[in-house]
């Protein structure tokens, strides 16, 4: 198969994504994000159905929800009143998943000079989530609750159009699934109606290459691991 620069360009913005966790205060403009979101909106979804919702916080109303959901959690008393509304992990961890789970924490923790011992070194990491990693831009994702798992698989195609568009423009990203223990805070401070659920929230803006965390590239598996042909 002859390469296209169309192939090219895509390939190029689907294999340089990260989960970028340091970002410049270069601010995003507002038509910027639109545009990222009016590409997105084009994923497929089960019968047209169209489960997102995107709320885009950017300025102060970025600022006052990062400042309730981080002194939310720097609170071991506040901390304990919130928990996730679903379970994004498994409620039984078993090898290979528990494994990368293992190495991709330690690999990060590393880069960052943190050691099992520093918990509270780890704890002032894990609270930069919810500073959107000093991106500019905050985005935070609802569904509404009576959509079903295929309707969490149609998300998920979303939220990757949006980081490949995002990276089509200069622009990087981090999915967030922390921002979900915060959920109710989230829905006070964004008036959220009650049949929506929180997804998840993303950070976008331009990363800092200049920062340690940022050059972690995360390993995959190789084709052959999780690839069956059959002919015939």
């Amino acid at each position: 198969m002859i390469s296209t620069p169309e192939q090219q360009a895509v390939d190029a913005a689907i294999a340089s994504r990260r989960s970028i966790r340091a970002f410049l205060p270069t601010p995003v403009e507002r038509e910027d994000v639109a545009a990222i979101l009016e590409v997105a909106r084009r994923a497929p979804s089960g019968t047209n159905t169209q489960p997102w919702k995107t709320y885009v916080l950017m300025g102060q109303a970025r600022d006052a929800l990062c400042d309730a959901v981080t002194a939310a959690y720097l609170d071991p008393a506040e901390n304990a009143r919130h928990q996730e509304e679903y379970a994004y992990y498994p409620r039984e961890w078993k090898s290979p998943y528990i494994d990368r789970r293992r190495k991709v924490g330690w690999d990060l923790y590393a880069l960052l000079g943190l050691k099992r011992e520093n918990k509270d070194g780890m704890a002032a990491q894990h609270a930069r989530n919810f500073r959107f990693f000093d991106a500019p831009v905050g985005l935070v994702f609802t569904i509404d609750r009576t959509m079903e798992q295929g309707s969490w698989l149609d998300y998920g195609m979303f939220l990757q159009n949006i980081m490949v568009a995002a990276r089509g423009r200069g622009l990087d990203t981090c999915p967030q699934a922390a921002w979900t223990q915060f959920h109710r805070i989230i829905a006070e401070r964004l008036a959220l109606p009650d049949n929506e659920m929180v997804v998840c929230g993303m950070a976008l803006g331009f990363a800092d290459m200049e920062k340690i965390e940022n050059s972690l590239v995360t390993e995959r598996e190789a084709l052959e691991g999780f690839v069956r042909f059959i002919d015939g």
